[in-house]
């Protein structure tokens, strides 16, 4: 019996050695180290009192070409980047179809010229016997509606010819001033279909900025205001003028559509650049606005949210409902608030629950 007993001691002993030495490890085991962060305080944007809203710089003068017939496209005469003149062929059509009805017209005109010279002679001729009561009114009146009859199907040949000479222009896209080819979606075999675009020509030079103002500030801009536009992608500063105001915000979600017409500029300006326009417009709201820089946000589908610090010192994804964008910068409505902490950078792969070390 004591044999037995004392195997059990032994085994009961060395089952506590192994679970010891497990709460050792798991007590210990985190060894990983903490991923060093560099944390910034929120701040409340109460430094700008003028309305600022984010646009977009477009060409005065661009157009999408497109073509009013179907059929392949034979040649594609330019490439993207090219300069082109006014009335330039850019893209042509395959145009068979429309040239053997132009001959058929042509035919037709020839065989109604032929019958309308017929036909007047004889008005003429019917005309000289009825003066010479040789004729009776009734055979005059027959001769001179055949004539109108000729002459209106000479008429209508004609028109017909100027139709499909009227098609030929769509078979042929040229520029419609001189400017700079900005996109090409065609190639030379491609079906080319009525309404779709086929070419992009901009004319440089002349800019404008296209814009979104909140009902809320809408009824203070006025047209012809001076505004100061800031390109995002330059660093620089333009002069602008508001030259249009929408007065209806039926298709654009509450958001009220404004043209700015840029001063000329010797910056390297390009169509597509964003832009925030500032209104000399003081703001309505009486509260200051939680602004983060876009690079910290942290994005899962339609979900934006940014690192911040937990009371164990670790990585604390929190999700936040997001406003406008102001530069940069953009509005946090709530998520966040003021004098709160969040994670510029990282030394690391951050995730929830990570260890960090503020430096």
């Amino acid at each position: 019996m004591k044999k037995y007993t004392y195997k059990v001691i032994i085994i009961v002993a060395a089952f506590f050695m192994v679970s010891c030495g497990n709460e050792d490890k798991k007590a210990t085991g985190d060894s990983s180290p903490a991923i060093k962060v560099q944390v910034h305080q929120v701040t409340e944007a109460n430094n700008s009192p003028f309305l600022a809203v984010s646009g977009k710089i477009q060409s005065v003068n661009s157009a999408d070409l497109s073509t009013r017939m179907m059929g392949y496209v034979t040649k594609v005469h330019v490439n993207v980047g090219d300069k082109v003149n006014k009335g330039q062929l850019l893209v042509s059509i395959n145009n068979t179809d429309l040239q053997a009805k132009r001959a058929q017209i042509e035919a037709g005109i020839i065989e109604a010229t032929a019958a309308f010279n017929n036909a007047q002679k004889d008005y003429n001729r019917f005309q000289s016997l009825y003066a010479d009561n040789s004729a009776s009114q009734k055979e005059l009146d027959d001769i001179a509606t055949n004539f109108e009859m000729a002459k209106a199907r000479l008429e209508a040949a004609k028109q017909m010819k100027n139709e499909v000479n009227a098609q030929f222009a769509y078979s042929n896209i040229t520029a419609p001033f001189a400017g700079v080819v900005t996109s090409k979606t065609v190639r030379e075999g491609d079906m080319a279909n009525p309404g779709q675009p086929l070419i992009s020509v901009e004319a440089p030079g002349d800019f404008e900025v296209m814009a979104m103002v909140p009902e809320t500030e809408i009824s203070e801009i006025e047209n012809n205001i001076e505004v100061a536009v800031l390109v995002k992608s330059i660093n620089k500063t333009l002069k602008g003028k508001l030259t249009e105001v929408s007065t209806s915000a039926k298709n654009t979600g509450g958001q009220y559509l404004v043209k700015i017409a840029l001063d000329k500029t010797e910056a390297n300006i390009l169509s597509g650049m964003f832009v925030t326009v500032q209104f000399p417009v003081e703001k309505k709201s009486n509260f200051d606005m939680v602004l983060i820089p876009t690079e910290v946000l942290v994005t899962n589908g339609q979900l934006s949210g940014v690192y911040t610090v937990s009371q164990s010192n670790t990585a604390l994804l929190r999700w936040l409902r997001l406003g406008r964008t102001y530069g940069d910068q953009v509005e946090v409505l709530s998520g966040l608030s003021a004098d709160e902490g969040y994670i510029v950078s990282a030394e690391g792969k951050l995730f929830n629950g990570a260890k960090i070390s503020i430096q």
